[in-house]
């Protein structure tokens, strides 16, 4: 376990991906500024996280790694343009003499950067893939503990001697709230609206196509609430069986907003239903009536939130995170009913968690 200083001047969060894990990682800033108020606090993500970090006015800067655009750099054998980015990125980090570097991701990737850092106490939670050796210190990620961003809230705890100070913190810009609005009513949506986001990396975390029609059409036609369908780019194919199954009141806006235009559109929502996924999270960090549907995965059952609720119904397998059992099944997610995700949103919109 680190020794507590009592004031780090200059420190580096490092969470590089995924947007799930940036938004839980979030609650460190607040702690982080609650213990040592006048410390310039960085962050260094992957550039497709920017919008998550960059409008939040208790981070003092955002370091973006272009990981993308250096992949494309070496394949189109561009080596010169990609060492000049490379070594002013490595740069800029050095200069600021960090005290503290924060490795949350624990990986081999995320470790090389806060050697790059030159940070003087490295900080690794869980570390491992070799990245230990590159720390100074680790932190054991492990903990029983089902409250959102447990790991995170753990070493918020180790490092500051608080308790209480960890809470999920994005930041939303005008410019994006004014997008989003502009969104909305290019899509003909007015007045309230719910939000689902049925979308994820792994198919064992998905509800299914014909539950999520039939509650987007109970929401439409039993509390009159329009439904914004949101994800990525790389989600519009899985958004088509969806669309087409929904008569009325679904209105489908994935692909189409950037993650920042993505939060004001959540910000702003009467209600949010998903999945485990980065944009489900970000419903409960924004403060909106968040439901959560969790099955071969359980992030948390503690949203820290009283106005959202995790449906959870472990099996013996569960969770069995990216090694199902179950040959395509996915029973765990099966258990949850059309009735019972809809009584459960009815109570949110009502105001009773």
């Amino acid at each position: 376990m680190p020794e507590i200083e009592s004031s780090p001047k200059r420190i580096l969060i490092i969470r590089l991906s995924a947007i799930g894990d940036v938004i839980m990682a979030s609650g460190l800033i607040p702690a982080l500024r609650k213990a040592y108020p006048n410390a310039h606090i960085a962050w260094l993500t992957e550039s497709p996280n920017a919008d998550l970090l960059r409008h939040n006015p208790r981070l003092d800067r955002v370091y973006l790694w272009p990981r993308s655009r250096w992949r494309t750099l070496r394949q189109e054998r561009h080596y010169r343009e990609f060492a000049r980015e490379a070594y002013d990125l490595i740069h800029a980090l050095r200069a600021e003499r960090f005290d503290w570097v924060l490795d949350l991701q624990g990986l081999l990737k995320s470790g090389v950067w806060a050697w790059l850092s030159g940070g003087r106490r490295r900080i690794g939670l869980g570390s491992r893939e070799g990245s230990q050796f590159l720390m100074t210190e680790i932190i054991d990620r492990s903990v029983d503990d089902f409250r959102i961003g447990k790991e995170y809230r753990k070493l918020a705890e180790t490092l500051t001697g608080q308790i209480n100070t960890f809470a999920l913190d994005t930041a939303v810009s005008e410019d994006d709230r004014k997008k989003g609005r502009e969104l909305l009513e290019s899509a003909g949506v007015t007045g309230e609206y719910a939000v689902i986001c049925p979308f994820t990396t792994r198919p064992q975390k998905h509800w299914f196509d014909d539950r999520w029609i039939d509650l987007a059409q109970r929401l439409t036609y039993r509390h009159r609430l329009p439904v914004v369908l949101l994800g990525g780019p790389g989600d519009r194919s899985r958004a088509e069986p969806i669309v087409h199954g929904v008569r009325h009141g679904l209105f489908d806006l994935t692909g189409r907003t950037t993650l920042g235009q993505c939060a004001a559109l959540i910000e702003k929502a009467r209600l949010l239903i998903g999945v485990d996924t980065g944009l489900t999270h970000l419903g409960i960090a924004l403060g909106v009536p968040t439901l959560a549907i969790f099955g071969s995965t359980r992030p948390y059952l503690d949203t820290g939130r009283a106005t959202a609720r995790v449906l959870y119904e472990p099996l013996e397998c569960s969770p069995c995170r990216r090694r199902p059992t179950c040959g395509g099944t996915f029973d765990c997610m099966r258990l949850h009913t059309v009735d019972q995700v809809f009584d459960a949103a009815s109570e949110l919109l009502e105001g009773r968690s």
